[in-house]
């Protein structure tokens, strides 16, 4: 007698639940580049959405209270003279968001807390270096204020945002980058290039440690650090059948585990829950999320469900786990873009009884707070992400005061004194603030229902004016007519006089 041992996994019952339309985005025009992005990135403040912007490129930002329909005039993130490509949310400061563009030129923005009221087009500071589109932003783990930055020009630029410089130039990609993914404290950077190899470079210095061919498919690859050190890839076989694999960085040209999923053309992106050791496998164009777990027993990446979803998925964003509610057992929480304008919000649970803390499900995670400077970690030293509990939650902090920089000038502290930043870029308060947002909204509304009977009025008074004069040239028109039957019997050509004179005689 044979027995079939399951798998003892505490996520093997995790499922995925689909917020109701009222409680997701809705009416938001999402971009239409065919640019290989998420076009997404969210954080336990806000969510950011590439749109479609005519003259220029823009992305929306919008506070998580604000569920619903959009409304089409909504203030945007507008600085860009292309279509925006990729933007990324400064790990160590909620309120600091960082965009590529086609016109080659990457910026940092802050949002204040309350959200935009207007348009912004002023970023805090423009990076300027490559001279094709940037189409990938990238923060560092645990160093304050480092950005990394790819172009189509084929180099990757290492900036210190504090102060504006590029700290390191790495050259060695003959191709594209399509991708990169720094390891769990920030010490070595993995990349995936057009070329097909998969690199491990030192960051510090642009040097090559290893690479390797991934997938032997042409199309777009994409390759993460796990936690423990390992590499997980997305690509396609030569077949464009659709492949992800686990490797090892001492060893990267042998996979551990290369496995074909299916056949699609959609670029898979992996998200990863390094708490969890859960990877979640979204496609371009797909209608599904699949997610794994990762554990050192073969087969090593262990299939765990699918959540299917109706509508195909055009970008997606995953908020970082201390966004997340641990009151329900929500372990990851999705942002879904659709075709059709809707941003689709969907939990990731794992079923649970009790209401208590689930201290397994939740150990400690990484926090906002960074673990080194820009200088400290150019200078060599290296450091784990600070980890925070969330047994009692986690409350976003209001507007980090300063952002600085040992020795130089921040120019993230723009318009700044004494460490009251908040004070003074918003000297009111920000229920003043959306009480005048709202005034403005409904004196909007009045514009336009004026506007419309103004419209409604003017038309009722050309008809009439159109009917009165018709009138008025029916009555003049007839009595012309009588005027020349008159004329007709008392004028003529005399003939009629010369008879009646005869007659007499």
């Amino acid at each position: 007698m044979s027995f079939r041992v399951v798998r003892s996994s505490k996520f093997r019952h995790v499922y995925g639940q689909a917020l109701k339309r009222e409680q997701c985005y809705d009416n938001i025009r999402v971009s239409k580049s065919s640019w290989d992005s998420t076009f997404c990135a969210v954080n336990p403040k806000f969510l950011a959405i590439i749109v479609e912007s005519a003259g220029g490129g823009a992305f929306i930002v919008l506070p998580h209270n604000k569920v619903g329909r959009i409304a089409a005039d909504h203030p945007l993130v507008g600085g860009h003279k292309g279509p925006v490509l990729d933007i990324a949310w400064c790990p160590h400061n909620d309120n600091v968001i960082a965009s590529g563009s086609e016109d080659c030129v990457v910026k940092v923005w802050h949002i204040p807390d309350h959200g935009l009221i207007k348009t912004l087009t002023e970023p805090v500071v423009d990076l300027i270096y490559h001279q094709r589109r940037v189409g990938l932003v990238l923060w560092h783990p645990t160093a304050l204020n480092v950005l990394l930055t790819a172009g189509s020009d084929n180099h990757v630029v290492i900036w210190n945002v504090g102060t504006g410089e590029a700290l390191v130039e790495i050259n060695c990609h003959p191709d594209i980058v399509y991708s990169a993914c720094f390891n769990w404290d920030g010490s070595k950077l993995l990349t995936t290039c057009k070329d097909k190899k998969i690199r491990i470079i030192n960051p510090r210095n642009g040097e090559v440690e290893t690479e390797a061919i991934a997938h032997d498919g042409s199309k777009a690859t994409r390759a993460i650090f796990l936690r423990h050190g390992l590499v997980f890839t997305t690509g396609f076989s030569k077949m464009s059948e659709r492949q992800y694999s686990l490797r090892t960085p001492d060893c990267l040209e042998e996979p551990i585990v290369m496995v074909e999923l299916d056949t699609s053309n959609g670029v898979m992106f992996p998200l990863y829950d390094p708490d969890t050791n859960l990877v979640f496998l979204c496609g371009k164009g797909d209608s599904v999320i699949r997610y794994f777990e990762i554990t050192a027993e073969p087969p090593f990446v262990h299939y765990i469900n699918t959540f299917q979803t109706p509508d195909p998925q055009r970008g997606i964003g995953m908020m970082p786990k201390r966004g997340c509610d641990v009151t329900s057992c929500e372990i990851s929480r999705f942002y879904r873009l659709n075709n059709s304008g809707l941003c689709q919000v969907i939990t990731m649970t794992v079923p649970r009884k009790s209401e208590l803390f689930q201290e397994d499900l939740y150990p400690d995670t990484i926090g906002d707070q960074h673990a080194l400077t820009a200088d400290e970690w150019i200078g060599g030293r290296d450091a784990e992400p600070n980890l925070i509990s969330l047994k009692d939650g986690y409350k976003p902090p209001e507007s980090k005061s300063s952002l600085s920089v040992s020795r130089r000038s921040n120019l993230l502290d723009k318009g700044t004194k004494g460490g009251k930043a908040s004070q003074q870029t918003s000297p009111v308060s920000d229920k003043t603030l959306q009480e005048f947002a709202d005034e403005i909204r409904k004196l909007k509304a009045v514009i336009v229902k004026l506007e419309n009977r103004l419209r409604a009025v003017e038309g009722d008074v050309t008809v009439k004016l159109e009917n009165r004069v018709k009138e008025l040239e029916a009555i003049v028109s007839n009595k012309s007519h009588v005027n020349d039957d008159d004329d007709g019997a008392g004028g003529g050509d005399g003939l009629n006089t010369a008879v009646l004179a005869s007659d007499e005689v």
